[in-house]
């Protein structure tokens, strides 16, 4: 997969995801070490790999830029630069040997995203949003295509996705009465895939009405809060409040059924 933008910044983003997720394929469907994490919560050499790939393009294009990644990189939210990187986002689906995961690397700059992509390198999807006018352009896309989220009105027509935090306590127990609230409001469907970012993915081209986790951290959705913006949908906190880059409980949506959802995330919210 070769792509270039001729955006500076957008640019590296691409090479720098493809560089990660180079690493995620040659691990893929090996025999994997698992590091000393919960077993709901694996780390594998592929996810330290691809993170160290990842550092290294950026920190060739951008030595001052400062980096938050899930595994050994710590930069304060508030950093002017600010590069948010997961490395290999569903890392559980990899250590099963599911081929549903992704890179997912967001530029912020002064607190506000920039640049995101989020690729899923098993089936050569690479998405890309950049904000504001420039030579490439503000949207979000994939191979040129412009994500547009979805016009559905009422749950009633809607597709909704969720995850589970690695809590198995009363975040797992709350997550579960939302879902069932969900139903009782006649939705088609509820869709849990484990990978946050190809979530937000799914609500930004109009797959999913909406979609709402509990607890994810930045690197879940750095780069996939841009995406649902670019692409006209909402995002905020469960609560409604403007989602920043800490630790999160997190609502996506097209927009019409933020309200209707947001009220149903809320009452359940632990």
């Amino acid at each position: 997969m070769h792509l270039k933008i001729n955006d500076p910044i957008l640019d590296v983003v691409i090479k720098a995801a493809m560089a990660g997720g180079d690493v995620c394929k040659k691990f893929f469907a090996q025999d994997l070490k698992f590091e000393n994490k919960d077993v709901s919560n694996l780390v594998t050499e592929a996810d330290i790999q691809a993170e160290q790939a990842i550092v290294e393009v950026i920190r060739r294009e951008f030595p001052t830029h400062d980096i938050l990644a899930e595994e050994s990189h710590t930069a304060s939210t508030s950093s002017k630069h600010l590069w948010v990187v997961d490395p290999l986002d569903g890392t559980n689906n990899f250590a099963h040997q599911i081929p549903h995961f992704a890179v997912s690397i967001g530029y912020w700059r002064d607190g506000i995203p920039q640049a995101g992509v989020i690729l899923n390198p098993i089936r050569d999807e690479l998405y890309y949003a950049k904000s504001g006018a420039g030579a490439f352009g503000q949207g979000a896309y994939l191979s040129g295509e412009r994500l547009v989220t979805n016009s559905e009105t009422a749950l009633d027509q809607s597709l909704v996705g969720c995850g589970f935090y690695y809590d198995r306590g009363e975040m797992m127990r709350a997550t579960l009465r939302a879902v069932e609230s969900c139903f009782e409001r006649n939705i088609h469907g509820i869709r849990r895939f484990g990978t946050a970012s190809l979530d937000l993915i799914h609500v930004a081209s109009g797959k999913y009405g909406a979609f709402f986790e509990y607890r994810l951290a930045p690197w879940d959705f750095a780069a996939g809060r841009l995406f649902i913006e670019e692409a006209g949908g909402k995002i905020t906190t469960c609560r409604g409040e403007v989602l920043g880059l800490n630790q999160s409980t997190i609502l996506a949506s097209n927009g019409h059924l933020h309200e209707e959802l947001l009220e149903l995330v809320q009452k359940f919210h632990p």
